[in-house]
C-alpha cells in the first residue's frame, strides 16, 4: 500500500511542477479565463486543483497563433483571392504597355526625323 501512495505522490508532485511550469510559460496574450497573474498564484496555492483549474479552463489552446488558425495557402481565401488579383494587375499591364508599345509605332512613320538635329 505504501507503494501506491509513493507512486501517487510522485506523480502529484510531477503534475504540481508541469503545471507550474507551464503556467510561467505560457504568453500573458493567449490565457484564458483569468489574467496569467492569478493563474500562477492558483495553481502554487491549490496543487493538484489548481493544476487541473489551469489546463481545462486558463492554458491556451493549441494549434492557434494569436487566435487565427493556420491553415495551406492552398486552402486559405484570402491568399487565393490576392493570387487572382496579382494576376488581373499582371495582365492589365501588360496590356497597358502593349499600347504604349502600339502608341509609339504609331508616331514614329518612315521618313520621319528621330529628334536629333545633326549641324
Amino acid at each position: 500500500m505504501i507503494r501506491v501512495w509513493l507512486i501517487v505522490g510522485v506523480i502529484a508532485a510531477l503534475f504540481y511542477i508541469f503545471s507550474i511550469v507551464d503556467c510561467a510559460l505560457a504568453e500573458r496574450e493567449r490565457v484564458r479565463g483569468l489574467p496569467k497573474a492569478a493563474w500562477i498564484p492558483i495553481v502554487i496555492v491549490f496543487p493538484l486543483i489548481g493544476g487541473i483549474l489551469w489546463f481545462a479552463i486558463g492554458r491556451p489552446r493549441r494549434g492557434t497563433a494569436s487566435g487565427r488558425r493556420i491553415v495551406a495557402p492552398d486552402d486559405d481565401p484570402d491568399f487565393l483571392r490576392n493570387l487572382e488579383r496579382d494576376r488581373r494587375d499582371q495582365e492589365r499591364i501588360r496590356r497597358l504597355e502593349q499600347e504604349l508599345a502600339d502608341l509609339d509605332d504609331t508616331k514614329k512613320r518612315p521618313g520621319d526625323s528621330d529628334g536629333r538635329r545633326d549641324a
